[in-house]
Order: C-alpha cells, then structure tokens, then sequence
C-alpha cells in the first residue's frame, strides 16, 4: 500500500510541474522517478486521482489535478448517502458485507461506485445489504482507513 501512496504522489507532483500530454509521456517520467508501471496501472491511478485533460488554449491537451473544492462539492450528496445508509461493516477475507438502512443498499453501492475508493473491485447490491470485494492487494484496514478518510463521521 505504501508503494502506491507514494507512486499516486509522484503522479501529483509530476502532473503539476510538468506540462504531460499523454499517458507515455507520464509513464516514461515515472520511471525516470523509479516506478516501473504498467500503462493499465497508470490509468486506474488517474482516474482514481480524477485527473482529467484540459485544454492548453492552442493546439493540444494536458493533464491537470481536480480542484479539490470541486471533487468535495460534486461528492457531498454521495457521501451523504452513505452516512445515512451504512449501518455495519464486516468482513470475511476479501469479501465486505455492509448491512445498510432497509431500501438504502442501492443508493450506498452507487455512491462507493462514484467514490471510486481504491480498495474496492467490485459490488453487488441488495434491498439492505451490499457485498463489497477488495482488490488483491488491499485489506479490510485499507479500505476502513479510506472511509475514514473520506467520510470521517462514518462509524466502520
């Protein structure tokens, strides 16, 4: 975990010194840095980061970090349904079950879905109860630490 924490800081650093306008462009940087990765990696990394191209104004386009303020406006009505809906959180190896208020598992499932936490691959939504599976390399403490980091009032 810790190799991706500092290699999705690297991306940061290196997306605002330089002016990067393609996904090669960046990779060859980061190995420059010493992150050796493969371009689907690159790409998961950028979309969790929400990194988006704009325009330079003349003939091209470049990768640019979100306005932080944006990212927490857009996702305040996600983060509220979650806070509302989650009652509990357990799990059994690679597999999280998240019992929710009755009817609220397909408004939570949809908001971790656009909250693209890292940890999650994938998850299948009930009337009150949402099967969350981690990615390979996460743990259950990966994912509580992600909740907590991005909705603090949650109790996981």
């Amino acid at each position: 975990m810790k190799e991706r924490q500092n290699r999705l800081n690297k991306i940061k650093e290196l997306i605002q010194i330089h002016h990067i306008d393609s996904q090669e462009m960046l990779l060859e940087l980061l190995m420059k840095e010493g992150f050796h990765v493969t371009q689907a990696t690159l790409s998961r990394d950028l979309k969790m980061l929400k990194v988006g191209k704009i325009s330079d104004g003349w003939s091209g386009y470049y990768y640019a970090l979100p306005d932080n303020d944006l990212i927490s406006e857009s996702e305040k009505s996600y983060i509220q349904d979650v806070r509302r809906g989650v009652l509990s959180i357990e799990f059994s190896g690679n597999i999280g079950v998240i019992k929710t208020r009755q009817g609220h598992a397909d408004s939570v499932a949809l908001a971790l879905d656009v909250l693209s936490l890292p940890e999650i691959l994938g998850s299948v939504a009930g009337d009150d109860t949402i099967f969350v599976i981690l990615r390979e390399e996460m743990t259950k403490e990966d994912l509580i630490h992600s909740f907590r980091k991005r909705i603090p009032e949650i109790e996981a």
